[in-house]
């Protein structure tokens, strides 16, 4: 080890100090781009219920919560215990574990769509596996996606996220877009992209892959298109088209699940054949789950004599996560769901109050416990309507960088919050007279954007 790199945690630093530290041994400073700052991100200390403190001392109201994953916000008393009694016991070994059935067995029983359940270690993974579910189970190799959708960053998951005017072609036929550099043409003829909550258009498209298609992935409420909802008649669409044309639905519930009790599929007629899951199912740890039909999910199972899609990970179903998460769910029950979207309500309708006030072309999409603000006064509709230009971004981050310095606010990178069941009437109106106070200041700016 070069010595020259090596951190005191004796030695009480700067986040600049950190930073320059973090620069000579990661690229970028960082480990993930969503939390880059410049000149600097700021370091944290320590973090409890909706407050974290930084290691200055200055202490927020955090509406990001990890990016949607703390739905109980941070470092839960009940959480914090069971971890703790079991990481004396060990954290991850190469046997099974209770753990691992008894919170597979509280998913399965509160989602009618969850027959069968494999647990795995991020959002990016369970959307990765649920494809490859999909793919042995069809034996088709394409997939279809909502223009502008994230699902993770696997290579044919993350096709198209990053979309713009200069490359994402007609509406009527979008084009598949790379993210990554160097991603392989072959991934890019088999994912086909369609624009969200538009039916004729997603349906021809569908129509002219129909059999190749292995599954078609929908987010019911996708925060990077624009966090609206998909509209009940659309995703019935689909599904009748799945049904058709022998392909899959499959839903990324990563973030949505939080919605309602079933997740946000609990609010449609139909059903997914399969579903990915993440963020608040591991109570703060590192998790992700992929679930469905019995008849599809027996492609993973060791007992078949084919064994279409053989399927391990080192850290999956570890005891830590499984009785974190357990518990996690345990407490966001029916009560708790309508309780924080009550409150989340009753948040909108005080911001809408404010936008109305400081009289600024400000927008609101959302549901449940999150919503998004959009520098626009009509809310958009689909991802192109959403589209930030270099303009809007350099205004988000000006209003963002307001609201963390000047009004101790923190919030998602797109100007989104998302509740934790923590909060109470005394955090809503912190954050909407925050905004209230962010609308005047950038007033002008904000009209200038919206002619």
């Amino acid at each position: 080890m070069n010595t020259d790199h090596r951190i005191s945690r004796n030695q009480k630093r700067t986040s600049e100090e950190i930073y320059k530290q973090a620069c000579k041994i990661i690229p970028g400073g960082v480990s993930r781009n969503t939390i880059f700052h410049q000149p600097y991100p700021h370091y944290i200390s320590h973090a409890n219920g909706c407050y974290a403190t930084d290691i200055n001392g200055i202490q927020r109201l955090d509406f990001g919560n990890n990016m949607a994953a703390l739905i109980h916000g941070h470092a839960h008393p009940d959480i914090v215990d069971a971890v703790i009694e079991q990481i004396r016991k060990g954290t991850a070994f190469t046997m099974a574990t209770e753990a691992e059935v008894l919170y597979a067995q509280l998913l399965c029983d509160r989602v009618p769509s969850f027959d069968k359940i494999r647990f795995v270690n991020s959002g990016t993974e369970a959307v990765m596996a649920m494809i490859k579910t999909a793919r042995a189970f069809t034996g088709r190799p394409k997939i279809a996606k909502a223009e502008g959708a994230y699902h993770g960053t696997y290579d044919f998951a993350e096709v198209s996220q990053t979309a713009n005017p200069t490359n994402w072609g007609d509406i009527n036929q979008p084009n598949s877009v790379p993210v990554a550099n160097g991603t392989p043409q072959s991934v890019l003829n088999d994912v086909i992209i369609f624009p969200y909550n538009d039916i004729e258009r997603t349906l021809a498209i569908l129509d002219q892959n129909a059999s190749e298609i292995a599954c078609v992935i929908i987010d019911p409420v996708p925060h990077r298109i624009g966090l609206m909802k998909g509209q009940p008649e659309y995703i019935e669409a689909i599904y009748e088209w799945t049904r058709k044309n022998g392909a899959l639905l499959t839903f990324d519930e990563v973030v949505s699940f939080r919605v309602d009790y079933g997740g946000a599929q609990q609010n449609y007629s139909v059903k997914p054949d399969l579903t990915a899951l993440g963020k608040i199912i591991g109570g703060g740890f590192p998790v992700g789950a992929f679930t469905g039909r019995s008849d599809i999910m027996k492609v993973l199972d060791p007992r078949e004599n084919q064994l279409l899609f053989p399927h391990s990970g080192t850290f999956s179903a570890n005891p830590v996560t499984m009785i974190a998460g357990r518990i996690t769910m345990e407490m966001f029950e029916k009560d708790a769901i309508l309780k924080l979207n009550i409150l989340t309500k009753k948040a909108i309708d005080q911001i809408k109050e404010a936008i109305k006030i400081a009289d600024v072309p400000i927008s609101i999409t959302g549901t449940g416990s999150m919503f998004r603000l959009h520098l626009k006064s009509n809310a958009p509709k689909n991802y192109r309507e959403a589209y930030q230009t270099t303009d809007t971004r350099l205004l988000i981050n000006e209003m963002l960088d307001y609201l963390f310095l000047d009004e101790k606010i923190m919030m998602i990178n797109t100007l989104t919050c998302m509740f934790s069941t923590v909060m109470t009437q005394k955090e809503i109106d912190m954050l909407s007279q925050a905004l209230l106070n962010m609308f005047k200041r950038f007033k002008s700016q904000l009209h200038s954007l919206d002619k």
